[in-house]
C-alpha cells in the first residue's frame, strides 16, 4: 500500500528553519483582500485595514502561519517517510492553527513537520499533518492540515473523528460580504503556494476545473480576517485558534457570503459563494478567542 501507516507515524519529525519579516506578512495580508474594501470608499487609507498593510501599524493574522517561511509548511508531512501518493488523488480537506502567542512581524523558528494520524475514510485515507514552530522564546504555532488522499482507504483503520456539526437553528448574528478581486489568486501564490491549478487555465483544466480556482486557504484567511474585523474589533491578538473544513471551490472574481454566530469565546462561521447560488464553501468553522 502506498501509506505505509506505523512507519508513517512513527517517522521522526522533520525541522526547518523559517524567516519573514514585514514584507512577507504584508504579501500575505494583500493576497486575502486587505486593503480592498468594501468598506469606506477609499479602503486603503482606512484605519482598519492599514493595521494589515502599513509597517508602522502591522499586526499579524495568525492564518500566517500556513506561509510562513515561503512555503507550504502546513503540508511538509506529505514527504515523510512511509507516504508514497499520488498528488493528483490529494485534496486538502480541512486546517486549523493554533498560536500560542501572538505572531511577531519579524521573525525566526525552526518548524518541524510529522504526520499526527492516518485515518480511514473507506474510499480514501486522511492524513493529519501536524507542523509546530517555535523562536527563542519558545512555541510559536502548530498547525494541522487534514489531507484526502482518494482511493487509499480501506485498510482497517480508525475512522478517526467526525468533524461535522449542523447549521445552528437561529439567524446569524453577523452577515458580510466579501468580494474576490479577478487577481486575487496570483497575488496570493507569491505567499509561496505555486500550484499551477490557481494560475494556468491548461493544468485547471486538466484537474476537470473550467479554469483556476483559489487557494481554499486564500479563503480560509479572508474567512478569519472579517471575523477578527467583525467580531473582535481588529484585534489578532485575541485569537486563540481556528479550524475548517474545505467544502467547495472559489473562482476569482466570485464574492464570500461569511454568515457568524457568536457565543462565549468562540464564532461558528459558514462560508459561501453568491454567485453561485450561495455554494458552500468552508464549513464546521470555528475561531475560538479571549
Amino acid at each position: 500500500m502506498p501509506i505505509d501507516v506505523e512507519k508513517a507515524l512513527a517517522a521522526e519529525p522533520r525541522s526547518a528553519h523559517i524567516d519573514w519579516d514585514h514584507k512577507d506578512v504584508q504579501l500575505y495580508h494583500l493576497g486575502i483582500g486587505a486593503g480592498a474594501g468594501p468598506e469606506p470608499a477609499d479602503p486603503a487609507v482606512d484605519p482598519g485595514e492599514l493595521r494589515y498593510t502599513l509597517e508602522s501599524r502591522l499586526q499579524v493574522l495568525p492564518s500566517f502561519a500556513t506561509v510562513a517561511g515561503g512555503g507550504m509548511g502546513s503540508l511538509g508531512g506529505l514527504s515523510s517517510p512511509g507516504i508514497d501518493i499520488d498528488l493528483a488523488a490529494v485534496l486538502h480537506g480541512g486546517q486549523s492553527v493554533r498560536v500560542h502567542r501572538p505572531i511577531p512581524v519579524r521573525g525566526s523558528a525552526v518548524q518541524t513537520s510529522k504526520i499526527a494520524a492516518v485515518y480511514d475514510k473507506g474510499k480514501a485515507a486522511v492524513l493529519v499533518l501536524r507542523s509546530e514552530a517555535a523562536d527563542d522564546e519558545g512555541p510559536l504555532w502548530t498547525n494541522d492540515a487534514r489531507i484526502y488522499v482518494r482511493g487509499e482507504g480501506g485498510f482497517g483503520g480508525d475512522r478517526g473523528p467526525s468533524e461535522r456539526a449542523a447549521r445552528p437553528a437561529v439567524a446569524p448574528d453577523h452577515v458580510v460580504e466579501r468580494p474576490i478581486r479577478p487577481d486575487q489568486a496570483l497575488l496570493y501564490r507569491l505567499s509561496g503556494d505555486w500550484n499551477p491549478l490557481h494560475a494556468d487555465p491548461e493544468f485547471a483544466a486538466r484537474a476537470g476545473f473550467a479554469r483556476p480556482i483559489l487557494h481554499g486557504l486564500c479563503t480560509y484567511g479572508m474567512t478569519l480576517k472579517a471575523v477578527t474585523d467583525t467580531v473582535l474589533g481588529g484585534d489578532v491578538t485575541r485569537i486563540r485558534s481556528y479550524r475548517t473544513r474545505f467544502t467547495g471551490i472559489v473562482h476569482p472574481g466570485e464574492t464570500l457570503r461569511i454568515e457568524m454566530w457568536t457565543a462565549e469565546n468562540e464564532v461558528r462561521v459558514e462560508v459561501r459563494a453568491v454567485e453561485r447560488d450561495d455554494a458552500a464553501v468552508l464549513g464546521d468553522t470555528f475561531v475560538e478567542h479571549s
